[in-house]
């Protein structure tokens, strides 16, 4: 069972988030024990402010999480879902990485473990969610 994880997700345990860092830990723990995790460059970027670099990559290596790259058919997927978000909504308010880390978790993963924003379940069909 492969998870890709939500920057939110490993947000709360890097910064030691008090009303989410234990939930979330908790799951992350759950999900490496069930399979493998995978992360892609959205998730990359957005946790990498909070850590330095090599900090970054020994969190990567103490989960055993693995950096997998998007392809062109989860990007084109992304983009086709922002654009009917865009069409649906009269003010945009989720972002285009949002639709990146969706697809590219439909594309390289089993299921996606984040604090479900409702998006993920309405524009990503398919798509196993694992909230913590």
């Amino acid at each position: 069972m492969r998870t890709a994880l939500d920057s939110s997700v490993l947000l709360d345990v890097i910064v030691d988030d008090p009303k989410f860092a234990s939930g979330s830990e908790r799951a992350l723990r759950t999900a490496s024990v069930e399979g493998g995790l995978v992360i892609g460059e959205c998730v990359l970027a957005e946790i990498r402010p909070a850590l330095s670099e090599a900090e970054l990559e020994e969190l990567l290596a103490d989960w055993n999480i693995d950096f997998v790259a998007s392809s062109k058919a989860s990007s084109l997927v992304a983009g086709a879902m922002f654009e009917r978000y865009l069409r649906r909504r009269r003010r945009a308010e989720r972002v285009l990485p949002d639709f990146l880390i969706g697809a590219h978790a439909l594309h390289n993963a089993d299921r996606l473990l984040a604090r479900d924003r409702g998006y993920y379940r309405d524009y990503f069909k398919g798509l196993v969610l694992l909230e913590p």
